[in-house]
């Protein structure tokens, strides 16, 4: 990977990549939207494969289809109905850019925008925005970081998130990366295994709001209590499939509220790699890259088409702020909004 490629500079500020590694893998990070550009782990021939989706150049990623590759999404990751909501009575207006709704944050989202680099070493980088009061809408001067930490003795990727407000907002993060554990530029993600610790899920209307209240998973084909293949009901002809042309809904996770437990193992046959996802949210979106067209280039001659990819959001449930039977999603002033997940890698024999 050329790094010179990823180097420029945005909105007056520079933008380069920057690269972790421990013994066994190593993660390039670009500071233009915080992403992930490349994670590379062994697989089972001892092999490092690339299982991220992405380009070869800062260019290309401004100029995406896909603009969330990698991308830590925020103030309001997911959607919020309408682009509206209300704090202590007070209405705010966000712009609308999925359809009816604000989704992952608004025209210019925590994707695109350049981080501060705060502090890096070989196995972590720290990066910080500050967005101000007012910033697409949302209410109070937000002040983000995110540590991106490699464990020195396992091929596990911590990512830690820290904030705080000047006024009452709304605050949901995630990561977006876009993952094919078979490597980048595999053409599918069917044949992928997955299991997912939720026995509920939130259903959705046909703009991806979620209606209110979860269902149970079973009888359903979004039950991966045990594990399934990603294609293996996909394709069910149900108007929750229909309408999102595959996955895309938030899983409650099976855990105390605040507690880190397992949210999905997911893994490839064709590698055998092997990827857990641990976080301390209550949910998960999974999405599987439904409506990538398979035009733009990629890394190297890359392309990637529908469901190419499978993306594990952990987050908060989407339109929290409407919806006040979900945990809140509030931060006030003198609050710390504190959360982390974790992508562990190994092989799957």
């Amino acid at each position: 990977m050329d790094k010179k490629r990823f180097e420029g500079v945005v909105d007056g500020k520079e933008v380069g990549l920057y690269t972790l590694r421990n013994k066994g893998m190593e993660v390039d990070i670009l500071n233009h939207g915080a992403k992930i550009v490349a994670i590379k782990v062994p697989d089972r021939e001892g092999n490092r494969v690339d299982i991220v989706l992405g380009h070869d150049s800062l260019e290309d990623y401004i100029n995406s289809e896909e603009q969330y590759f990698g991308a830590i999404c925020g103030r309001y990751a997911n959607r919020i109905a309408k682009g509206k909501f209300t704090i202590d009575g007070e209405e705010y207006t966000l712009l609308v850019n999925n359809g009816p709704n604000a989704l992952h944050g608004g025209k210019k989202g925590f994707n695109d925008v350049i981080w501060q680099v705060e502090h890096q070493s070989e196995q972590e980088l720290v990066l910080s925005y500050t967005s101000p009061d007012g910033e697409e809408g949302y209410p109070g001067t937000l002040r983000v970081q995110v540590s991106y930490a490699l464990c020195p003795v396992s091929n596990n990727l911590l990512i830690s998130y820290e904030a705080t407000t000047t006024k009452p907002t709304v605050l949901n993060l995630t990561n977006h990366a876009y993952f094919n554990l078979s490597g980048e530029g595999d053409p599918s993600v069917h044949d992928h295994t997955l299991l997912i610790n939720a026995k509920e899920y939130l259903p959705t209307d046909d703009t991806a709001i979620p209606y209110g209240k979860s269902e149970a998973v079973a009888d359903t084909p979004f039950d991966f209590i045990a594990p399934h293949l990603i294609g293996e009901r996909i394709d069910t002809d149900i108007d929750q499939l229909r309408w999102a042309r595959g996955y895309d809904h938030t899983f409650i996770i099976d855990k105390p509220i605040g507690e880190v437990g397992v949210h999905a193992i997911c893994s490839s046959p064709k590698t055998g790699i092997e990827m857990t996802i641990k976080s301390d949210q209550p949910g998960m979106q999974l999405y599987t890259g439904n409506w990538m067209s398979g035009n733009m280039r990629g890394k190297g001659d890359s392309r990637y088409p529908a469901r190419a990819a499978v993306c594990f959001e952990t987050q908060h449930y989407p339109d929290s702020p409407n919806k006040p039977e979900y945990p809140t999603t509030v931060l006030r002033p003198g609050e710390t909004f504190r959360s982390q997940t974790s992508f562990g890698f190994g092989v799957k024999e």
